[in-house]
């Protein structure tokens, strides 16, 4: 969980704020005239800004709502270095270590984005933009107001620096989704100068819109890729407070904070303090959560939401549950195999574990039957392929034609459906023949891979939560012949294996998009193949995947986007890079009854707990301190 509005993009999930649009109802000056240059308070994607240059506040914010109180919970989304499950840096925005939770909130960035609109942004560190006609050049104005929580100014040099170090020195991820980022260059303390390579991806100037803004004074004689205890000087509206290694991290609300008064500000950043818990067992956070510990849970596993929250504070309505329905698209989440590893090279094998996975059977025995099935990238949104490709389709596939399977020309695949008896003996004869025609062999009642090594498997991960799923998927294995071991490894080992691609199988989460962009060439590309600690776990390699993806972030209009999405979606789809899991298009939340919300809830999300704000009449009522 992120408590923050400001940035542009989710990292790890791919989604991107992008391009430019017309947004300005004042009439253009001489010289904006003379120069192709507009003034804009906003940037979209391929549209309009619905937010006009003088607005107040968000529409689904209270801008009444109080301050004070504080709000605990652990991290449920990371970017950059961080780790669900400990800490021991701060500096979250380079490779060494893992991550504290939260340290996002105490950066600004230039632009912030919004829940209601996929792809747009308004102004925070910068106050208007001006952008070149051939759209390589953004001219940033700056808001002198702002400083850093040391009262110095935050400059068009600190932006500088901080996009050059990035791109430099910083997490993978960043240097990748730089790669069109020219450079940067202040013209005075408040004109900031940002420009892109020729041939830019569409996103690229809207990503340095979500970077943090770092402060060079405060870096100047430190190792930007050390790890470090120290927090970083920051912007935003919090700072670092009280913190034990590995176990919680609090940050302080800002008490003159400069932006609390700006447009994109109002109605957030709620609370006095935040206060994230580490927990290294699921059910021991869940005893942290009961004993009010943590006041806030969103809770992924169906299993305990239908079993667990029977104790004294449910039944006495001191903790409250609610299903908040969400416009937010839906994320990716599967067991990816490591298609680097020879066992895993080709796609016959990968697809017959697909048929040993039976969804319908777990869905109803250890999910309470609430969950759909995956079967795309881009599941529930328009940009999911269904049917026979489209002409306009075709005419980006048949350049490839000879070098991707044939099925991405015609229907999608899809997996398998059972007959819910855990062990659908049609499904697995299915899995058994496609194994034999990739070379496999039974030796007894083992499977030998097509090298006469013996066929084992082993399942990473760092929390026990899906062993329950994996355990019946692991028998069906069994009965093809393939050993498989379910590891669980502590939070810096799973994080430096993954880093370093040292996996069979692991299980991996995206979020969701509506505008899909540069994000994902750092998820499906060759090059995030070949780099470490990049987000291509399944190690995805395909010139013809790799066109598309630079399709996609190119993509000037809608209908653009959505062609090669689904196209995208089709190759990965036939390539059996996964084994598709299960999604909700709910969030399930339990919280103690302290806290209040807004009475509408954004287009594109819940809100929970970003807007929600703490109720000190309820905190009393319950006893609960705040």
């Amino acid at each position: 969980m992120t408590i923050t509005r400001r940035r542009a993009l989710e990292l790890g999930s791919g989604v991107l704020a992008a391009a430019l649009a017309p947004v300005s109802a004042r009439a253009q000056s001489a010289a904006d005239a003379a120069s192709g240059e507009i003034e804009r308070h906003g940037l979209s994607t391929f549209g309009e800004l619905a937010m006009p240059p003088d607005f107040k506040h968000y529409p689904y914010v209270n801008p009444e709502a109080p301050k004070g109180g504080i709000l605990r919970l652990q991290i449920k989304n990371t970017s950059g270095n961080q780790n669900f499950e400990t800490f021991d840096t701060m500096n979250i925005f380079s490779f060494k270590g893992d991550g504290a939770a939260g340290m996002e909130g105490t950066f600004d960035t230039l632009m912030s984005g919004t829940a209601d609109e996929p792809g747009s942004v308004y102004g925070l560190l910068a106050r208007s933009v001006r952008v070149s006609p051939d759209k390589l050049t953004y001219r940033f104005q700056l808001r002198p107001e702002a400083r850093f929580h040391d009262g110095s100014r935050v400059t068009a040099g600190d932006c500088a620096f901080s996009f050059g170090v990035l791109k430099e020195k910083g997490h993978p991820l960043y240097r990748m989704l730089l790669r069109d980022f020219a450079g940067a260059q202040a013209e005075s303390d408040d004109v900031l100068i940002v420009r892109f390579a020729p041939e830019r991806g569409r996103d690229a100037h809207l990503f340095v819109t979500g970077l943090p803004v770092f402060s060079q004074a405060w870096w100047k004689g430190r190792d930007f890729e050390a790890s470090t205890l120290e927090a970083p000087l920051g912007s935003g509206p919090y700072r670092v407070g009280r913190f034990e290694q590995g176990r919680y991290i609090e940050f302080e609300r800002v008490p003159d904070y400069w932006g609390a008064a700006l447009p994109v500000n109002v109605g957030t950043n709620n609370f006095d303090r935040i206060r994230y818990e580490y927990y290294r067992e699921r059910q021991i956070a869940f005893e942290g959560f009961k004993s009010g510990q943590m006041n806030f849970q969103e809770e992924y596993t169906a299993r305990f939401w239908a079993t667990g929250y029977d104790f004294p504070a449910v039944r006495d309505g001191r903790v409250k549950r609610v299903e908040l329905p969400s416009g937010a698209p839906v994320g990716t989440q599967g067991w990816f195999f490591n298609t680097r590893r020879p066992k895993f090279a080709d796609p016959r094998i990968r697809e017959a574990f697909s048929y040993a996975f039976d969804f319908e059977w777990t869905n109803r025995n250890i999910m309470y039957s609430a969950y759909q099935r995956l079967t795309s990238y881009f599941e529930n949104s328009d940009l999911k392929a269904t049917g026979k490709p489209s002409a306009e389709e075709l005419a980006l596939l048949e350049p490839f034609r000879g070098q991707i399977p044939d099925e991405a020309l015609g229907e999608p695949w899809v997996p398998p459906v059972s007959d819910g008896s855990g062990s659908d003996r049609t499904l697995l004869r299915r899995a058994s023949e496609l194994l034999t025609a990739a070379g496999c062999k039974r030796d007894g009642t083992r499977l030998r891979l097509p090298d006469g090594q013996p066929f084992e498997v082993e399942f990473l991960d760092s929390s026990g939560a899906l062993k329950p799923h994996t355990e019946p998927f692991q028998a069906n294995l069994k009965r093809l012949g393939i050993e498989s071991t379910y590891r669980q490894v502590d939070a810096a080992q799973y994080k430096r294996r993954l880093d370093n691609f040292d996996f069979d199988v692991v299980t991996m989460a995206l979020g969701g998009s509506l505008t899909p962009g540069e994000g994902l060439r750092n998820i499906y590309t060759s090059q995030s193949a070949r780099t470490p600690g990049s987000r291509n776990l399944g190690g995805i390699s395909s010139p013809a995947i790799d066109a598309i993806v630079e399709k996609i972030a190119r993509a000037q209009t809608r209908a653009e986007l959505n062609v090669a999405a689904r196209v995208l979606d089709r190759l990965l789809r036939a390539g059996r890079y996964w084994v598709p899991m299960w999604y909700k298009d709910r969030s399930l939340i339990a919280h103690w009854d302290v806290f209040g919300r807004p009475e509408k809830t954004p287009r594109y999300g819940t809100g929970a707990p970003d807007l929600w704000w703490w109720d000190a009449d309820k905190a009393r009522k319950i006893g609960y301190p705040g």
